[in-house]
């Protein structure tokens, strides 16, 4: 796609035509937002400590349901936010959020594909980018975008899961505990991306890396017990034969909603991932 959409809050919200896998990830992304809004926050509370001047235009790449977005709107009240993704349902629930919080003059959604090249937005102060780089087919070509778009001393944010949150007990499995392990050993082989490197090359200064960890015990709110229930059935649907039959079985059936062993029934659930975050400025 090379034209861009803008959407408005009062686009048609009907989300018919949206395929299982994009209803899950709005619901994966509404859950993380719910159980982690809490760094979010910490994120943009760095962030306004490390920009030289407060911000006025601000865009989000690959803002999914608008999370990011949101919290930088609470936390720059004179910024306007432009949220770049590519998916429909997805701007149309940002665009929805943003209504409902009284934020739809300050936050708008565009829609396009950051493969295709970046959209014309202008120059820009501040730009976010949370989880979505790495889905990206050139990244190194967004990052050039960003870096032309900002103006000089004007940060990227771009922050990145170390590895998928982790929920259960160590002790499931059925005769050999370490389920959940085997899971992400099977479907996470490889080292998370190290960007500092890239970043340099595309020219961006780094002012700062931040590891941090999320460790949020027993007991949980509900919420989580629904995330745990989302982000384990997105591990279930990458999984074919890469662990034993026991493992799959065990799998199923704490995924099983109805059933008895289901994570939504647990209260022994816990919440442990690692992100990090790299502020970046153009010279």
């Amino acid at each position: 796609m090379n034209t861009t959409e803008t959407s408005t809050v009062h686009a048609d919200r009907n989300h018919a035509g949206a395929d299982a896998a994009t209803i899950a990830m709005v619901d994966m992304l509404e859950l993380d937002a719910e159980v982690l809004g809490t760094c979010v926050s910490e994120l943009t509370a760095r962030l306004d400590e490390l920009t030289d001047r407060e911000p006025r235009r601000i865009v989000d790449l690959g803002s999914g349901t608008g999370t990011g977005a949101i919290a930088l709107a609470h936390r720059f009240a004179r910024a306007g936010v432009t949220a770049v993704d590519l998916s429909p349902q997805m701007l149309h629930r940002l665009a929805e959020k943003a209504y409902a919080l009284g934020l739809s003059d300050r936050v708008i959604g565009v829609r396009a594909d950051l493969n295709d090249g970046w959209p014309a937005l202008g120059t820009i102060d501040l730009v976010w980018a949370a989880a979505s780089l790495h889905h990206m087919a050139t990244p190194d070509r967004v990052l050039a975008g960003a870096f032309d778009a900002l103006r000089p001393g004007g940060l990227l944010a771009l922050t990145e899961m170390d590895f998928f949150p982790r929920f259960l007990p160590d002790d499931i499995g059925v005769g050999r505990p370490g389920l959940e392990a085997r899971i992400h050993a099977a479907l996470s082989p490889a080292p998370a991306v190290d960007w500092t490197d890239q970043l340099a090359r595309t020219g961006f200064v780094l002012e700062a890396r931040r590891p941090f960890s999320v460790d949020l015990a027993a007991p949980l709110p509900p919420a989580a017990a629904r995330y745990a229930e989302v982000c384990l059935r997105k591990l279930r649907s990458h999984l074919d034969e890469q662990l034993p039959v026991e493992d799959l079985a065990t799998l199923d059936a704490l995924l099983d909603s109805e059933g008895p062993h289901s994570v939504l029934r647990r209260d022994d659930l816990t919440v442990r991932t690692t992100r990090t975050t790299w502020a970046a400025r153009r010279p």
